[in-house]
């Protein structure tokens, strides 16, 4: 008689536990064991239980290769969810082995685990672990579909295969209940108390193991009703027409008022802060170091001699590498529309800066479009007050749109979501690599889902607040896709590319830098450490593609794991074929999916809750001449009352990351079993608490502490 110990351990979440029949069944090399009903004297598997139980064998099993769990109906009970976080089981001999899950199963159904040691497929040649894997991915497949949101977008989660499959054809990922008869097809529309449309029958079906948690969504729900409330029962909500006076804009929010907030408040008009902001930020990464002035922005010595100074002149600035250029060509054919039934507008601005002898970086010159012309004057700060910020605050628009649309979803929300699916697709439960980034795609589908719902859908509140709507909002994403590159998507790249690695003060780079650098450590174990992984990369590339993009339309799937292409445009390695290759994707992929995401979320609202400094529409066109800007025609140009507040409720929510956090380096689901991962992870970590007292010790001597990627202020993926 041969007895396995287990030691099952349930999820510490509301609701984890499950009145439901659990029985197991281990495989081994030698055979099976008999099914095995856990049950015990007492409740069995209740929320954070650890428990025991045994499995007696008429002979030894030999290795273990599989472990069954059964989840059968109990008694009259309805179908009664259950969070298995892992089973440890303790074979005769002493021999420990640890079965990950971290999932919850719903239904009637049984769900394989395999070891926790990471195998790639090189490394399985028994027909039952092969056919594991093949069950596994199909099941996968099956469940997480692609769906064409747009022309030019990139391709999404399909959330209506989540209520399609039956938990008797799922293989580890069950159905998730619904809360409506499944044949209301009311679809998009209106909810009381709401200011725009919301898509309703998306957010009713999200598979289990994605869907935020009920803490989360609790304080996601707390976040936003009681600023939305104020707002409404102060009628800032439903006020149409121009602000009376600037000063008005400073009692939107009684009190959420930060530190930053104060500050853009007080210095937004100064050249300095505006220059600091593309520097540290939310959209960091506009700037482009120029050796010579594009023909479209004919900026002369004449015009900027008053700010560099008797001591030099442009072409010797431009020689030194202290000219810039912010460049929103992108805009230039946005299509606009309408808000409070008034016709809305936008500019493609050309913005040249100066880096100063001082090491601050201010505005030299701003055309307002990419056409020179008698039409398309140069503002410069020798110009009048109000044209000069006029001028500005046409470029902070324009920042917004970019930086909103381009900067922050597209190039971190969906592209996340892009690497969520492969990964979910492609990569069975063993997969070193799936082990590696499942961490970095937690909550991404179900916050996409959201925000498509919210925000992204007809008469949602891109639609509502944004001079170009959705309609202008899925032009600059399929355009700023099309243009997008592998360069763009690695930081050491980006940066030397635009030419920025010198320029004093900007620690976005710094802070950036030091965590690529700590991720890229991280990676290396998952081929140094395995070069079976990398042989997997080398020789398999011929997995079934989905779609991403039209000038790409097949992403291969497997590039995550087997160096396949996956090409945006044209811009992708096509094939990963030294280790070196291999992390520096893998290192990308976190480092967009946590990082990335913090520099260009978090301050959301500590840059844009002063509405002149990041305005989500302008009501006026461009000026076409120099001198007509007064108070009023600029509070005429800024967004309606209404307008602005309904945005400044948006910034609020998504810089507020809700409850149910992991800061990166956070790894509480032990996919890893073996010691060598293990001590990758540890070092990880050591790494991010030493670059968290650097930054910290940093910021003491900064008039404006740069805290977005802070490591306990990142979080390990796109969740808000």
């Amino acid at each position: 008689m041969a007895v396995y110990r287990l030691c099952v351990t349930t999820g510490p979440y509301l609701k984890a536990g499950t009145l439901d029949n659990i029985s197991v069944t281990l495989v081994g090399t030698c055979g099976e064991s008999p099914k095995q009903r856990l049950d015990r004297m007492g409740r069995d598997l209740a929320p954070g239980s650890v428990q025991k139980y045994k499995v007696r064998c008429s002979a030894e099993l030999g290795e273990l290769l599989l472990l069954r769990v059964h989840k059968e109906r109990y008694a009259f009970f309805r179908k009664d969810s259950w969070y298995c976080s892992r089973i440890c089981v303790t074979e005769p001999d002493g021999t420990v082995s640890h079965f990950p899950c971290y999932q919850w199963i719903e239904g009637y159904c049984t769900v394989e685990l395999r070891p926790g040691t990471a195998r790639t497929v090189c490394q399985d040649s028994l027909p039952l672990l092969l056919d594991h894997r093949t069950r596994e991915l199909r099941a996968r497949q099956e469940c997480y579909r692609w769906k064409i949101y747009a022309p030019g977008f990139p391709h999404i989660v399909d959330v209506s295969s989540f209520q399609e499959m039956e938990s008797d054809k799922k293989f580890a990922l069950t159905k998730t209940t619904t809360c409506v008869d499944q044949d209301d097809s009311s679809g998009n529309r209106y909810l009381p108390g709401f200011p725009m449309k919301i898509d309703i029958p998306s957010l009713l079906y999200m598979e289990p193991n994605i869907r935020y948690s009920a803490t989360k969504t609790a304080s996601l729900l707390f976040n936003a009703i009681p600023a939305s409330l104020g707002m409404k029962l102060r009628g800032l909500l439903d006020r149409k027409g121009s602000w009376k006076k600037l000063d008005d804009m400073r009692n939107i929010f009684w009190c959420h008022k930060t530190f930053m907030t104060k500050y853009v408040t007080e210095h937004w008009r100064e050249d300095h802060f505006f220059g600091y902001q593309y520097l540290n930020g939310v959209n960091p990464i506009m700037l482009h170091c120029i050796s010579s002035l594009p023909s479209k922005l004919p900026v002369t010595n004449d015009m900027v001699a008053p700010l560099l100074g008797q001591s030099t002149c442009l072409q010797t600035e431009l020689e030194r590498g202290n000219i810039f250029l912010a460049d929103y060509w992108i805009l230039a054919e946005a299509p606009t529309h309408c808000l409070n039934d008034r016709p809305q507008y936008v500019a493609a601005p050309l913005c040249l800066l100066w880096l100063s002898p001082q090491g601050a970086l201010v505005p030299l010159a701003i055309q307002l479009s990419q056409t020179p012309g008698p039409d398309s004057p140069i503002f410069l700060p020798t110009d009048s007050d109000w044209d000069w910020l006029l001028a500005k605050t046409w470029v902070r628009n324009s920042e917004f749109l970019v930086h909103e649309n381009n900067t922050h979803f597209l190039c971190t929300h969906l592209l996340c979501e892009a690497f969520a699916m492969a990964t979910l697709r492609q990569l069975p439960l063993c997969h070193p690599i799936y082990k590696l980034l499942l961490p970095h795609t937690r909550y991404t589908l179900q916050v996409n889902t959201i925000a498509r719902a919210t925000l992204l859908n007809p008469e949602g509140l891109v639609d509502q607040v944004t001079s170009i709507g959705r309609q202008g909002l899925l032009y600059l994403m399929s355009t700023g896709l099309a243009h997008f590159t592998y360069t763009n998507f690695c930081l050491p790249d980006s940066l030397r590319a635009r030419g920025v690695l010198a320029i004093p003060n900007y620690y976005y780079r710094d802070d950036g830098l030091k965590i690529w650098a700590a991720i890229e450590r991280l990676t290396c174990f998952s081929t140094h450490e395995d070069p079976l992984v990398l042989q997997e990369a080398s020789t398999n590339h011929s997995a079934p593609c989905a779609p991403f993009c039209p000038a790409c339309p097949l992403l291969k799937e497997q590039a995550l794991a087997l160096g396949a292409s996956f090409c945006f445009c044209h811009c992708f390695p096509s094939r990963l074929c030294t280790p070196g290759e291999l992390v520096k994707f893998l290192t990308a992929i976190i480092f967009n999916c946590s990082a990335q995401h913090a520099a260009v979320n978090s301050g959301q609202h500590d840059f844009g809750a002063w509405i002149p400094n990041a305005p989500s529409s302008m009501r006026q066109p461009p000026p076409e001449t120099k001198g007509t800007t007064t108070l009023k025609t600029y509070l005429d140009t800024l967004p309606e009352v209404n307008i602005s507040c309904n945005n400044l409720l948006l910034f609020w929510l998504v810089s507020q990351e809700p409850k149910d956090q992991r800061p990166l380096g956070t790894y509480p689901d032990e996919h890893f079993t073996e010691e060598g991962p293990r001590r990758s992870i540890a070092a990880f970590q050591s790494r991010l608490a030493q670059i968290s007292r650097d930054i910290q010790e940093r910021n003491q001597g900064l008039e404006l502490p740069y805290t977005y990627l802070d490591p306990p202020f990142i979080e390990n993926s796109v969740s808000i």
